[in-house]
């Protein structure tokens, strides 16, 4: 058997469902990084543990995802000369990352033998360092002029799992995405588009047209990253679209709101997703996921119990992962916070709608330890300790 891990004296969980954001229980085991079982400690065998978390009545959380980053190499972003931004993000209660594109790369390749070689180098890379213990889902090819059936096929072959943002690569109309997704679609591939003004010399307007004729899987940065499109446009694709709406830290704040409050009207809460778009122009956000729940649920009238599924559950589900949700058998992946000291509101979720971050005290990934209290989010009221 594998490694016992039990967290008990938990105060609240959060299951990163909607239809269930709020679970009944004190305590949650995993076994061999699995979640196993959780409920009341009493009714639980918490016998034989080999790690014990004494979670001090904190909240317990699935670990956030962020499902917009543009990774480079290990730890580091070049666009911004900065080192340890996975780490500083990891302290933010993220513990999965998902490339939209390895943009940044200098000298990135346009042709299609470098673009394959430099997505299935990414995604070895990643999968074989793991900064901080972070997940980082990477190597997302952008798409090119040249590329064909055969080379889809073969990195799906090779593990890649992504397409980058559509519209950054030699591939800017529509119809051709659209068959080279098809294409991608067929190995096991999933995609985003840009969506929005320009980003990075190269790219261009995606404006509602490109993105429903493309068809990705995710619509990405619907709030613009950084340029949002009209309102009319963003309610175009809220209304017509079946995709993930993936709302990002980095974009139009105002839209972000209309895709919420659209969303909310159209039953389509399901749906929307949240994800940072850094490390980019606008630097590295480690508290982003934490602020765009806090920004959504303060501004956009959401309980903090369905915001917080937003940035765990709704992208797992969305995006096929095995993380983001209590259920039996997913990866014990958690994040450990508290009310922030001496912030407004009676408990951690009033806080969070009031638009307070929440204070993170540790964090697990795969049934281990992978940081304590956060160095970068408010100091939290109480802070959980391994006994």
């Amino acid at each position: 058997m594998g490694e016992k891990l039990v967290i008990k004296n938990i105060g609240m969980i959060l299951s990163g469902k909607m239809e269930e954001p709020i679970l009944d229980g004190d305590c949650l085991i995993a076994r061999d990084g699995r979640i196993t079982a959780w409920g009341r400690e009493a009714d639980l065998d918490c016998e034989g543990a080999d790690v014990t978390v004494d979670a001090k009545g904190v909240t317990l959380a699935p670990g956030l995802i962020d499902s917009h980053v543009h990774p480079v190499v290990g730890d580091y972003t070049p666009r911004q000369q900065q080192l340890h931004w996975i780490d500083s993000t990891l302290h933010g209660g993220v513990t999965t990352l998902i490339s939209a594109g390895e943009v940044h790369m200098p000298g990135r390749p346009n042709d299609p033998v470098g673009t394959k070689a430099m997505a299935i180098a990414a995604q070895r890379w990643y999968d074989n360092l793991r900064p901080s213990g972070m997940k980082v889902h990477a190597g997302a090819p952008l798409l090119q002029q040249g590329l064909e059936e055969e080379d889809f096929k073969e990195m799906a072959a090779a593990g890649v799992r992504l397409i980058g943002e559509v519209g950054l690569g030699t591939v800017k109309d529509g119809k051709t995405a659209n068959k080279m997704i098809g294409w991608a679609r067929k190995y096991g591939m999933q995609s985003t588009i840009h969506t929005g003004g320009p980003s990075i010399p190269g790219s261009g307007l995606i404006d509602a047209d490109m993105v429903l004729e493309t068809g990705t899987d995710v619509v990405g940065h619907i709030n613009g990253g950084h340029s949002a499109l009209p309102d009319d446009q963003i309610v175009c694709l809220c209304e017509n679209c079946t995709a993930a709406l993936e709302i990002v830290h980095n974009g139009n704040e105002r839209a972000a709101l209309l895709t919420l409050n659209t969303a909310r009207e159209l039953d389509k809460l399901d749906q929307i997703i949240l994800g940072t778009d850094g490390p980019a122009g606008s630097g590295v956000q480690p508290l982003g996921i934490l602020r765009m729940v806090a920004m959504l649920s303060s501004l956009g009238d959401v309980p903090a119990e369905i915001a917080f599924c937003f940035a765990n559950g709704n992208t797992a589900r969305r995006r096929d992962l095995d993380v983001g949700l209590i259920e039996a058998g997913r990866s014990a992946d958690f994040v450990l916070m508290d009310q922030a000291q001496h912030a407004p509101g009676k408990s951690l979720l009033e806080s969070v709608q009031l638009g307070n971050l929440p204070g993170v005290g540790m964090t697990i990934i795969d049934g281990k330890v992978t940081s304590l209290r956060s160095r970068n989010t408010p100091p939290a009221q109480r802070l959980p300790e391994v006994v």
